[in-house]
């Protein structure tokens, strides 16, 4: 049975996830067809979504316009698995705010009960890259790419960290949605959208 899988190409780099995701599946075996995706019926027909990097706030505005944005949190709610990247993160909290900017205002999806941090390691010229253990989900070593990269500064019982960098929490999951501070399309290791790829298939039987 194919997987449906699609990353959502209304900002960001969505490139990159097509190709990271198409090659996951490929390694893993699994016959999937994936894509960029941008309106809501694009959303309806997919069994796993990436949220990519990029600008949340304009990420978040372009998808509530088109729609986008209620569909994904319906879907979400009704156990298609989502990997919020970066910006993907920002969407997927409840509540956000940006240390240089005050609160935000952007529209979220509300699907994670965290508070984040927008740009909490610094803005582009600070971008890093760093190891980090997401032991929880089977990847004890992982090199994220860290830029203008959001933290969780709380998390409710119901969402569970995966990674500490710096005593902040960069990733976090709660059952089908998973968000990374980091960006793991970009170091060539597979891991997370490998995971992400199995969630999609475990989602589906």
């Amino acid at each position: 049975m194919t997987l449906r899988l699609g990353v959502l190409a209304i900002q960001g780099d969505a490139a990159e996830n097509v190709s990271s995701l198409r090659d996951s599946a490929a390694e893993l075996g699994e016959d999937a067809s994936v894509g960029a995706v941008k309106s809501p019926g694009e959303v309806s027909g997919l069994d796993g979504l990436v949220i990519p990097g990029g600008e949340s706030t304009a990420i978040g505005q372009l998808s509530l316009t088109n729609g986008s944005l209620a569909r994904i949190k319906q879907r979400a709610e009704s156990g298609m698995p989502v990997l919020g990247i970066c910006a993907g993160m920002v969407l997927l909290a409840n509540r956000a705010s940006d240390p240089a900017a005050g609160g935000t205002g952007q529209p979220l999806l509300g699907i994670l009960d965290i508070e984040i941090e927008r740009n909490s390691f610094g803005r582009q010229r600070q971008s890093f890259e760093a190891d980090v253990s997401m032991e929880a989900i089977g990847i004890p070593s992982f090199r994220g790419v860290f830029i203008r990269s959001p933290a969780v500064t709380s998390a409710s019982s119901g969402a569970e960290p995966l990674a500490l960098l710096d005593k902040k929490i960069v990733a976090v999951r709660k059952g089908n949605v998973v968000g990374t501070s980091f960006h793991p399309e970009l170091t060539g290791d597979l891991a997370v959208h490998k995971h992400f790829v199995g969630l999609a298939r475990e989602s589906k039987r």
